[in-house]
């Protein structure tokens, strides 16, 4: 599914901000990859090249793209992100992402903000909501960013250099923003998040149950018990929320863990398969693979020449 956003040409407004913001990232984002900022839940990305995909997991949040351009494939689904466009996740979701347009002189820039349920819900009784916020609807979409949420995020970095200020006005700029994304065309995905007794909320159960226990052999009905749902409404509003099933789910919850223990615990192939819940090494392989575009050792050779480049260009 490829998103049919408007081109950031058609909101000429927003460019002397857009270009504030994007100097002010770029200022805090001084290495690449993920940087995080003096207020809590507000961090910064830099990229200076194109690159391979990388897994993540998206946890509920609001992600700007203020330069460059990135492929996110969720399930089966790609969303393609521009400069200038916005995401919001509204549940924690496995995806793989890429890096697609990027330089030193042009790096890939975002910004990205946790987005607190409490605070959420705190807003959910205030605000009108669109008719359709009650539906079940995908976790993750993209917007393109407009002036009424381009302002207070530009006057939240501005407070980073602002140390005495931050505390006091920062959670007020906060709730501006939380109050902008859901009077906005995300609003029904924010409100998933907190709201209670929502079968977005038991999803939401399910698949902190299966974060939890991901190397546990995977029961669909246990699961749909745990969760007050049929086995059947598990599976169709897990598929809607997550364009997955829940073992899909955690097959990538394991191939993801796997690839950070071979990568960073040094484990070797079979230790890996095994702590993250496969019985047979082979069959761990060959889904790795799948998943990763190579088989266990040499993606995660390559990954750590890619690593040893990035840190001789930055020792240069």
């Amino acid at each position: 599914m490829n998103s049919q956003l408007k081109p950031i040409d058609a909101f000429p407004r927003l460019e002397p901000g857009r270009e504030e913001l994007t100097a002010l990232i770029e200022r805090y984002a001084q290495s690449e990859g993920l940087t995080p900022t003096a207020w809590p839940g507000l961090s910064v990305f830099r990229a200076d090249a194109p690159s391979d995909r990388t897994c993540a997991m998206y946890e509920p949040c609001l992600g700007v793209l203020l330069q460059g351009s990135k492929h996110i494939l969720l399930g089966d689904e790609r969303l393609e992100q521009e400069n200038g466009h916005y995401l919001i996740s509204s549940i924690d979701v496995p995806v793989s992402a890429q890096v697609m347009r990027a330089s030193p002189k042009e790096p890939c820039l975002c910004l990205t903000l946790r987005l607190d349920p409490v605070r959420i819900s705190e807003w959910l009784s205030e605000v009108k909501l669109s008719k359709h916020a009650t539906a079940t609807v995908r976790g993750l979409a993209l917007s393109p960013l407009n002036n009424e949420l381009l302002d207070p995020l530009l006057r939240l970095v501005r407070l980073l250099d602002s140390p005495a200020d931050l505390p006091l006005l920062a959670p007020l700029i906060e709730r501006e923003i939380i109050y902008r994304l859901l009077t906005g065309e995300q609003g029904a995905r924010l409100a998933q998040i907190a709201t209670s007794g929502s079968q977005s909320q038991q999803i939401a159960r399910a698949i902190q149950w299966l974060k939890q226990h991901y190397s546990r052999p995977l029961r669909i009905g246990d699961l749909a018990n745990r969760v007050n749902m049929s086995a059947s409404s598990l599976h169709h509003h897990f598929r809607q929320i997550t364009a997955m099933s829940p073992l899909q789910y955690q097959k990538l919850l394991r191939l993801h863990e796997a690839r950070r223990l071979l990568l960073t615990e040094g484990c070797d192939v079979a230790t890996a398969a095994h702590r993250v819940g496969y019985e047979s090494p082979s069959q761990f392989s060959r889904e790795y693979s799948r998943q990763h575009g190579a088989p266990p050792l040499r993606d995660v050779n390559r990954l750590r020449q890619v690593a040893g480049e990035v840190c001789a260009m930055d020792a240069r």
